[in-house]
């Protein structure tokens, strides 16, 4: 096989180990993510977990007032099956969101996780990417940073998280949902209106 004429990051995280949580390690991740809220939020939709770089991410959202919050609760282990620790979470709000839209077919939220560089000094950020498909019969979702395919997630609930090199060269992070025939049944760029 050549060499690659484009060097980038791709499927750097690791794929869902767990399932969506629940019960007591559901409350201890709720605890973090309420905190980080600020703010009086609904019950928490949680999406599937993520570990990139030593820490594991499960991205949340929440009713909030007239909007939503968004964020995650990130976490280390020394081992697998071993106590999380060093737990931090992130929260911002919007009040954009997919009830106020009903034209969406994705509901995307996305925080800045990291930074990469590539040949050359090129720059780019990693971003954790998480949403819902809002059509029916999504299997997989998948991360495109221009011509190429960086991550992807099966859907779990139409839920998906992805992590993926954002803001390279030019490019910018769009979503894909497909289905179990491998038809793409919707797209979206992170910086679209509306997203």
């Amino acid at each position: 096989m050549p060499p690659s004429e484009r060097p980038i990051l791709q499927y750097a995280a690791e794929p869902p180990q767990e399932p969506l949580p629940y019960g007591r390690w559901a409350e201890t991740l709720a605890e973090h993510f309420d905190r980080a809220a600020e703010t009086e939020i609904s019950e928490i939709l949680w999406f599937p977990e993520r570990s990139f770089g030593g820490r594991t991410y499960v991205p949340a959202t929440a009713g909030a007032g007239d909007g939503e919050v968004f964020g995650y609760v990130s976490y280390t282990r020394e081992h697998e099956g071993a106590q999380a620790a060093d737990i931090v979470a992130v929260a911002d709000y919007t009040d954009e969101t997919a009830a106020d839209n009903p034209d969406w077919t994705l509901d995307l939220s996305d925080q800045e996780i990291g930074h990469w560089r590539g040949p050359q000094g090129r720059r780019g950020v990693i971003m954790l990417v998480w949403g819902v498909s809002l059509v029916a019969n999504g299997v997989v979702a998948t991360a495109e940073l221009g011509p190429t395919t960086t991550d992807q997630c099966e859907l779990l609930d139409e839920r998906f998280t992805l992590v993926s090199l954002d803001a390279y060269t030019g490019d910018y992070v769009e979503v894909r949902v497909y289905g179990a025939d491998g038809t793409e049944l919707t797209r979206e760029s992170l910086y679209e209106d509306g997203d």
